[in-house]
């Protein structure tokens, strides 16, 4: 008898232990000098201090067979495929760990810091200010394959679960004229409201980590400010900490590029999305959510999207062009021509990471817009599913072929300021579904 009811204490112990390890770290990336910001061409200086910090911030977690995946959340416009391939090679040298278990996302707030090799079209810069965003970019990369380490370090027992929230302040921006569609607020166009939210509680039943995104443009503040801050998502994580005391609030950029915060353009109006969306998240913390259980399954691939069509002539018209900024592009193109290596295509990376059948993320690169949300979940099931932009490399926007064929800023104007040589082929929706096709099959 006693030995059956030591089986059976035994049973209950094994059954009420936790599922996961998780590991959480951050680090403030503010950088220390004067530096431009990122986002608005209009601005013509450099920084100004700061509203608060930029973080960045880690949660690595373990399943039961010692599978791990690190998501990096970062207050910055975006990380570009030089500083994202550094990190992870670095990574997977020092602390074995594999490319597709290693998730960059960021903010894309526009009162971060220009980040080398991406936007770098917007500004004139001097040789010094060029040299100062070199450094900063050696010292992020140092900093973020520092802080993968300290999260992965940091592992420890955890239970981990998922809910859904909503948050109303995002207006679909692409507003039809009689030209050409432009960026306004389209009140009939599509949106995507939802907050998912991850929690991460250890045994004792103290929060240790919350991972929640929203599909919006963090740009409540716009080309006038010259102050650094995470915007609407900044403020956000700062309303999660201080109602969780010692949490790790971490905010993940969701497919928002067509979607901007309404109303904005005033600092009160950035603090009141944040509250807003913190506000969102806090309700999901305080009901019922759903445990999230099973072996962590990771895949990554790059998949080759083709721009249209364009010849040496396209560029050689654009040189006396009155747009400063097209005649920039125009004449990269043209050296790039000179040089025999036009630009046809960029290797896009496509990810998915799925935590047994409860949770799946996908993260896909560039400025995603709101349509690809929609479809993923209207093909895969919008339960349990987390789909975001702005990971791993951030080279462009990415419009559906819907946005694509209506035109505009999110399909063509935008790919002047990222170097690119014009709008992507129409079948750049569909090589991206594709590829999303094939890594489902391998993670779920």
């Amino acid at each position: 008898m006693k030995r059956v009811i030591s089986l059976l204490l035994l049973g209950a112990g094994v059954s009420g232990a936790a599922e996961y390890k998780a590991g959480v770290a951050r680090q403030i990336i503010t950088p220390d000098k004067p530096i431009h910001l990122s986002g608005y061409a209009s601005r013509n200086r450099p920084s100004e201090g700061k509203i608060h910090d930029l973080f960045a911030k880690a949660l690595a977690i373990e399943d039961s067979r010692g599978e791990r995946v690190v998501i990096v959340a970062t207050d910055l416009i975006g990380l570009p495929r030089p500083i994202s391939e550094t990190i992870a090679a670095r990574v997977l040298k020092q602390y074995r760990l594999p490319r597709e278990r290693l998730v960059l996302n960021s903010s894309h707030t526009h009162t971060g810091p220009m980040i080398r090799n991406n936007l770098e079209i917007l500004f004139d810069l001097s040789a010094e200010e060029r040299a100062r965003m070199g450094e900063y970019a050696q010292k992020l990369t140092d900093q973020l394959v520092t802080l993968v380490g300290a999260a992965l370090g940091d592992l420890s027992p955890a239970d981990v679960s998922f809910g859904n929230g909503s948050a109303p302040f995002a207006a679909n921006r692409r507003q039809a004229a009689k030209a050409a569609v432009q960026i306004g607020v389209n009140p009939g166009g599509p949106t995507d409201h939802d907050v998912p939210v991850l929690k991460v509680v250890a045994p004792d039943g103290k929060v240790r980590a919350v991972l929640f995104g929203y599909a919006c443009h963090n740009t409540t503040l716009t080309g006038e400010f010259y102050q650094f801050s995470g915007d609407y998502a900044g403020f956000a994580q700062a309303d999660i900490e201080e109602n969780h005391p010692g949490v790790n609030a971490m905010f993940m950029a969701l497919c928002g590029a067509d979607q901007n915060p309404n109303p904005r353009s005033k600092l009160e109006l950035a603090q009141q999305h944040g509250a807003t969306l913190g506000a969102a998240v806090r309700k999901v913390l305080s009901g019922s959510m759903t445990p999230v259980k099973g072996r962590i399954r990771a895949a990554f691939q790059i998949v080759d999207l083709n721009f249209a069509h364009h010849t040496r002539e396209t560029f050689e018209g654009r040189v006396n062009d009155q747009n400063v900024w097209r005649v920039r592009n125009a004449k990269v193109m043209l050296q790039l021509y000179d040089e025999r290596r036009p630009i046809r295509q960029y290797p896009y990376p496509v990810q998915a990471v799925a935590f047994g059948k409860d949770l799946t993320l996908i993260a896909l690169g560039g400025e995603v817009v709101v349509d690809y949300v929609l479809r993923v979940k209207k093909e895969y099931g919008a339960k349990g599913m987390i789909v975001a932009g702005y990971s791993n490399d951030v080279m462009a926007y990415i419009p559906s072929l819907r946005v694509l064929k209506e035109g505009g800023y999110e399909a063509d104007t935008s790919m002047i300021y990222y170097g690119q040589p014009g709008p992507w082929a129409e079948d750049v929706e569909e090589r991206i579904f594709a590829a999303i096709g094939r890594l489902m099959k391998r993670v779920r």
